[in-house]
């Protein structure tokens, strides 16, 4: 329930400034620019959709005919070719990728996971236009619906909210802009690596996981390049072909973490990493995946609100 409304929340916040500073400028209504704002982003969002979609499925549908050759090669990598002990039976590759297979398609068969999948992509519809519904509304009357916020609060309270927000706001707004610089960078110097330098299969695929895992900070960055590197065996022709894999994750990982993320986060960076650690551990678990996007935003409303009340101004 969560996800769709703080998805819209997050572009409406961060296209706001721009919509008041528009309609001040011009002396227009203000609905005209939301609007303008509203239909710029659905556009993208749609023209990306088709993109996307379209190269992911083919990269997905070459991936699964190809399954069994490469649970055959990891496998095979795995275990040098060589039959094996498992529970005292011994195997060799071949037959336990036949297991694996065989195991994945009783899964999936399953009128459960068939009923599973079904609501899956009903309520990924279904929170699909949800968001768009929201994003109108946010983009429209975001304003009044911080001042229902604020009023919510006690009235000999809401001096120090407007504090604790004039600190807050410009370190969120860099937050949320910068990731979204970082999650393009990322995904854009992934594919030019993975797909032009590297020739990798699934290149579409793995840059868009890249830049998606780039969002959870020290787990996704890892989780992305462990997978990026098991893909990268299928098309490995020995050592070096190992070594530039190397390289690209290397080059990749330091121009994220010391270029490009100091420059676009600024302050919003200045956490410590086991705090960021702490906060998307413990999101992800009361919350899930919202718990994950709202980790660092409230670790930095955590820290505005004691600042302010500390009176400190370096943090």
């Amino acid at each position: 329930a969560l996800l769709p409304f703080i998805l819209p929340a997050i572009l409406a916040y961060i296209c706001t400034p721009a919509i008041d500073w528009l309609s001040r400028r011009t002396r227009w209504p203000r609905l005209v620019f939301a609007i303008g704002f509203f239909l710029i982003i659905l556009g993208i969002g749609i023209l990306f959709g088709v993109f996307a979609a379209g190269r992911v499925a083919d990269e997905a549908r070459s991936l699964a005919f190809d399954l069994q050759g490469t649970l055959q090669k990891l496998v095979g990598d795995a275990t040098g070719n060589h039959p094996v002990q498992i529970f005292g039976h011994i195997v060799d590759p071949q037959q336990i990728v036949k297991l694996v297979l065989d195991r994945l398609a009783d899964w999936i068969g399953q009128t459960d996971q068939l009923a599973l999948f079904a609501s899956v992509g009903l309520a990924l519809i279904a929170g699909f236009f949800l968001c768009v519904v929201l994003l109108f509304y946010f983009l429209a009357s975001g304003e009044s619906i911080a001042r229902g916020l604020l009023w919510i609060v006690p009235p000999h309270r809401r001096g120090l909210v407007r504090r604790i927000w004039a600190r807050l706001d410009p370190v969120l707004t860099r937050y949320f802009v910068g990731m979204i610089v970082v999650v393009i960078y990322a995904t854009s110097a992934s594919y030019v690596g993975l797909g032009f330098f590297l020739d990798i299969h699934h290149a579409v695929l793995l840059a868009l996981l890249t830049g998606v895992l780039e969002t959870v900070p020290f787990i996704g960055p890892m989780a992305a390049a462990i997978l990026a590197g098991l893909v990268s065996l299928q098309t490995a022709t020995g050592f070096m072909s190992i070594l530039d894999y190397a390289l690209y994750a290397t080059a990749l990982r330091l121009s994220i973490d010391q270029l490009i993320g100091p420059i676009v986060l600024g302050a919003a960076a200045r956490l410590h990493p086991v705090l960021i650690i702490f906060c998307f551990l413990a999101g992800g678990v009361v919350f899930g995946i919202p718990g994950v996007i709202l980790a660092v935003p409230v670790a930095l409303l955590i820290k505005s609100t004691l600042a302010t009340l500390y009176g400190d101004e370096s943090a």
